[in-house]
């Protein structure tokens, strides 16, 4: 760390946004986080950035519980981040006391998760939903019946991404209950018809985007962005709102209480509530980004694309995910724990 004088801090202030310097560790969703967004930020402010990348919430909450990671910024889902508040995981950075926080659009400046944004930024959000090939199967694309009940041209090319919360989400509401439902009758449903679907599933991972370019998979429960991005690389593809229930979603910045790092941080969280950084953002990872002004940057594409513009008769379908009472929950995983086997 470099001492400064007085003089020198005060030339600082008015020369440039900011003065720092040193690391910053992220730990973010695999293939999510835009280079051209570290490489401004890493020559905004003289920090080196590395990257570490997970697969799903729970492999990101059970790295940071266990300890020794070295990482300083978690995303989590809108989902676990009260559980990252309630064990004390996350610092209280304050964001909603930064300067570019004004940018933050209305809807997402105080949500259930964090009311009034006292520890996470806005990253991106959007819903889960049905990937498929529109050459091979000639159904209706809105239709979770895709995967939990896949038809004959289908099978043995369907993914179902390894993330817990959306996947249950989607089958409950798919097989007749609500989401966050303790019904036993309703989830030994679940359970016996994701058993019975599993039968015709390549497998449950997060799969590289080019095997459904390529086609050697047809079909996934699957991120609107992840999917935005195979349409752009092979046409055929299509992505649905399931009509009978989908998971929405935000994925939100947060400083781990244990970081080594946190000033550079928290420059981080205020960096991307910047319009012209959260549009870099989303056009990396096709996603909207909840900053107001943002719209001006960004890929024109984008706006109007199927996989980010909702149909007006299927929004009503979609919920926001959240973890259900810890009894509840406790049946979910067994339900997960049990079809990854």
């Amino acid at each position: 760390m470099k001492y400064l004088t007085f003089t020198t801090i005060a030339a600082a202030m008015i020369a440039a946004p900011a003065f720092a310097e040193g690391e910053l560790n992220i730990f973010n969703w695999g293939n999510y986080t835009s280079p051209e967004l570290i490489e401004k930020f890493e020559k905004t402010y003289d920090i080196k950035v590395t990257l570490t990348d997970y697969d799903s919430n729970e492999t990101a909450l059970s790295k940071i519980q266990a300890g020794g990671h070295g990482f300083d910024i978690v995303v989590p889902s809108n989902s676990h981040v009260p559980i990252w508040i309630e064990e004390g995981l996350i610092l209280e950075t304050r964001p909603d006391q930064m300067e570019n926080f004004a940018n933050v659009d209305p809807q997402w400046a105080d949500v259930p998760w964090d009311p009034n944004r006292r520890y996470t930024v806005p990253w991106q959000w959007g819903s889960t939903g049905i990937l498929v090939h529109t050459g091979e199967y000639s159904g209706d694309i809105n239709s979770a019946a895709i995967v939990f009940d896949p038809p004959a041209e289908l099978q043995g090319k369907i993914n179902v991404v390894p993330e817990m919360q959306d996947v249950m989400s989607m089958a409950i509401m798919y097989f007749g209950g609500e989401q966050c439902t303790d019904d036993l009758e309703v989830l030994k449903k679940v359970a016996a018809g994701l058993q019975t679907a599993k039968a015709g599933w390549s497998g449950i991972d997060y799969a590289a985007m080019e095997k459904f370019v390529n086609e050697d998979l047809l079909a996934s429960v699957f991120w609107n962005g992840a999917s935005a991005r195979v349409r752009a690389d092979n046409a055929k593809f299509a992505y649905g709102y399931p009509a009978t229930g989908y998971p929405v979603w935000m994925d939100s910045v947060a400083v781990l209480s244990d970081a080594k790092n946190v000033e550079n941080a928290k420059l981080f969280q205020n960096f991307i509530m910047a319009p012209e950084n959260a549009a870099l953002i989303s056009n990396f990872a096709l996603y909207a980004n909840g900053i107001s002004g943002s719209e001006e940057f960004m890929d024109p594409t984008l706006l109007n694309s199927p996989e980010v513009v909702i149909p007006e008769d299927l929004k009503a379908a979609g919920a926001f995910t959240r973890l259900c009472d810890p009894a509840t929950q406790e049946l979910y995983t067994k339900i997960w724990t049990q079809l990854q086997k």
